[in-house]
């Protein structure tokens, strides 16, 4: 199609050029369609061969916009807006849905809450939790919002700082009462430690968090934050646990406060162009407004 003599894209080649920008990845992006890797492929080809130029470049692993690109996205956004408006009965409702990755603690208690609070709101946006702890990716992977633990080193993508929270030392009351109560750091040597599996554990700052404990001897240890809660309960013996998690717990009792205590900050991780999503920007708004809400919980200070 051409309009004054110039070529205009299809309005499908853009579509698929939105899909990629938000996933950085033609399978994911193939996925989200419903069509195959190799539609996406020749889409993209004719895209570029109709505005004369590359639109996306290989970085990472994954695919990235050119400059080029990103002016066509706006095009691309303008058609999505377009198409959701011709066949909603709700032009103002929002629609779509919005991933998220996120620690186990986070997505329990802070990002289960604000997807909750955008569903009442909207109904028509699903949200998706997957619960992993790991650094912020350099691919996107079909993601449109990561949560992790300390300032990311990302490219091409927006990193927005949420807020502090605090690992305390805990341990049951049965543990203690067998075992007594350590009354200076010395003391833990003579006790269990419970926390991530070392050699499983590729987030510098949870990394770095018990250096504390030099001599403690590992007993029960895992991936997931909800088993250091349950064995901590349980009496395996003292656990590094995030307070706004623990102190829900009237069994476990915090152990050298003063002497103890790890501050770490969550970090948000989306791409400018997923962010302009109005669906994501609301789920972004309520996860913030719920770590807003929970900030004294988070630092252990209920």
């Amino acid at each position: 199609m051409t309009l004054g003599g110039a070529k205009i894209p299809s309005a499908d080649d853009l579509l698929v050029l939105l899909a990629v920008s938000r996933t950085g990845r033609y399978s994911s992006a193939a996925d989200d369609l419903g069509i195959n890797h190799t539609t996406i492929s020749r889409r993209i080809a004719a895209l570029e061969d109709t505005l004369g130029g590359r639109v996306l470049t290989r970085a990472g692993g994954g695919w990235e916009l050119t400059q080029l690109g990103r002016g066509a996205l706006t095009a691309a956004e303008a058609v999505e807006d377009a198409l959701r408006t011709l066949v909603s009965t709700d032009a103002g409702a929002l629609e779509g849905v919005v991933r998220i990755s996120a620690t186990d603690g986070f997505s329990a208690y802070i990002a289960a809450p604000a997807a909750a609070r955008v569903q009442r709101t909207h109904p028509r946006v699903s949200v998706e939790i997957v619960a992993v702890t790991r650094r912020a990716s350099q691919q996107r992977s079909g993601l449109d919002i990561e949560i992790v633990v300390g300032q990311p080193q990302v490219h091409r993508a927006e990193a927005i700082r949420l807020g502090d929270y605090r690992l305390g030392l805990y341990a049951s009351e049965a543990y203690l009462k067998e075992h007594g109560t350590p009354q200076v750091p010395a003391d833990l040597s003579a006790h269990p430690f419970i926390y991530f599996i070392d050699s499983m554990l590729h987030v510098d700052d949870l990394d770095l968090a018990p250096n504390f404990t030099p001599t403690m001897r590992e007993s029960v240890t895992s991936t997931n934050v909800f088993v250091h809660v349950e064995a901590t309960r349980a009496s395996a013996g003292i656990g590094l646990l995030p307070c706004f998690m623990a102190d829900r717990h009237s069994d476990l009792q915090r152990i050298l406060p003063d002497a103890i205590a790890v501050k770490l900050t969550y970090w948000l991780v989306t791409r400018s162009e997923t962010l302009r999503r109005p669906e994501v920007s609301a789920v972004v708004d309520a996860i913030r407004a719920v770590v807003d809400e929970q900030r004294a919980a988070l630092l252990g200070e209920n």
